[in-house]
C-alpha cells in the first residue's frame, strides 16, 4: 500500500520541478541537482557516503543502485524537497578544487554551511534538514554540532563508532589481509593519534587505503567519535539502520541512539547499506542489489522519513 502510493505521487510530479543547482566552492561552484515539490515543502540536503560516491549515491567502485536519486523521487512524492550534490572536486563539482582528496571533514561541513545557505535562499525556508548517508551521517553531525539553520538530522547507516575501529573491523572481517592487521592497527592507531605515515613504512598492500594524498582526510575523519558529537546535538535526529546492512552494523545504530537519547531509531528489515531489499544472509545476493539501479528502494526507508519530518 505505501509503495503504491508513492509510485502514484512521484507519477504526478513533473520535471520543471527538478533543477540543477550551485553553491560556492574554493576555487570553482559545487554542484546538485534539487527536487521542489511545493513552495511550503520542507528541504532535505542530502550529504553522500565515502569515497567518488556521486550524487545519485553511485560509485564507480562497485554502487550503481543509485539510492539518493531514488530516495529524493520518493521523497518529492511525498511533499518533500531535496538537493542532493557531488563532492568538491568529483563530477558536477570538479572545479570546486585542483584534488578532491585533499580535504578534510571540516572542508564538507564548510561546503554542508554553503549549501544550507542556497537552499534558503532558494526556498525561503528558515531551516534545511541534514540527511546523511554511511560516512555522510559523521559530517551531518559534525555539520549540525557548528552551524545554524538546522532543522535536524537524518542519519541513514551511519557508523557510531570512529572511522578508524570500523576499518580495522573490516579487515579483521578480510581473510586476505589477516596477514597485515598488526601493521593496520598500527598505521590507523597513528593516523587517530594526528600523526601522518612515511609512505615507505606503510605495506605496499595497504598502501591504496593510506596513501600520503588521503591522510589529512583520515586524520580528520579518525579523530571523531560520531556518538560522542550526536550527544551534543540538541535538534531533532532520526536513525535509520538497515538489519541487513552488511558495512554499517545495527550495533552502530544503537551506539548513537544510547548516546543522544532523545532520537528516534528505526530498524529496517530486510534493508542493506544502499537501502534495497534483501530478504536473506547471501552476501552475495546483497552485493547484487549494490548494481541495480532498477531495485526500488524498500518503501519504509522514504515513509519514515516523511513521517519524522512531518512531526517536527
Amino acid at each position: 500500500m505505501i509503495s503504491a502510493m508513492i509510485e502514484a505521487r512521484i507519477a504526478s510530479s513533473t520535471q520543471e520541478q527538478v533543477t540543477e543547482v550551485e553553491a560556492p566552492g574554493p576555487c570553482g561552484p559545487l554542484s546538485g541537482t534539487m527536487v521542489h515539490p511545493t513552495n511550503d515543502a520542507p528541504t532535505v540536503l542530502m550529504i553522500p557516503g565515502s569515497g567518488p560516491t556521486d550524487r545519485d549515491g553511485n560509485n564507480p567502485q562497485g554502487v550503481r543502485a543509485a539510492p539518493y536519486r531514488s530516495l529524493a523521487e520518493g521523497l518529492a512524492g511525498l511533499g518533500i524537497g531535496s538537493v542532493r550534490i557531488d563532492k568538491r572536486g568529483m563530477y558536477g563539482s570538479q572545479a570546486a578544487v585542483d584534488d578532491p582528496n585533499g580535504v578534510t571533514i571540516d572542508d564538507y561541513v564548510r561546503d554542508t554551511s554553503a549549501w544550507i545557505e542556497v537552499i534558503r535562499s532558494r526556498t525561503g525556508a528558515e531551516r534545511v534538514w541534514l540527511l546523511g548517508h554511511s560516512e555522510g551521517g559523521l559530517v551531518a553531525l559534525a555539520a549540525a554540532a557548528v552551524l545554524e539553520n538546522v532543522a535536524g538530522l537524518i542519519l541513514v547507516a551511519t557508523p557510531g563508532r570512529p572511522l578508524g575501529d570500523i576499518l580495522k573491523e573490516q579487515l579483521r572481517a578480510n581473510q586476505a589481509t589477516a596477514p597485515l592487521i598488526a601493521a593496520a592497527d598500527y598505521v590507523i592507531d597513528e593516523l587517530s593519534a594526528g600523526r601522518r605515515m612515511d609512505e615507505a613504512k606503510v605495506p605496499p598492500e595497504l598502501a591504496p587505503l593510506f596513501s600520503a594524498k588521503v591522510q589529512g582526510f583520515l586524520i580528520s575523519a579518525f579523530s571523531l567519535d560520531p556518538a560522542d558529537l550526536a550527544r551534543k546535538i540538541d535538534k531533532p535526529i532520526l536513525i535509520v539502520q538497515g538489519q541487513r546492512d552488511i558495512q554499517v552494523p545495527v550495533a552502530d545504530a544503537e551506539r548513537l541512539k544510547d548516546a543522544a537519547p532523545s532520537s528516534t531509531l528505526v530498524m529496517l528489515a530486510d534493508t542493506n547499506h544502499v537501502l534495497k531489499r534483501v530478504t536473506s544472509g547471501d552476501r552475495n545476493a546483497n552485493i547484487a542489489t549494490y548494481l541495480d539501479d532498477n531495485l526500488p528502494l524498500v518503501p519504509e526507508v522514504v515513509e519514515t522519513i516523511r513521517a519524522f519530518i512531518k512531526s517536527h
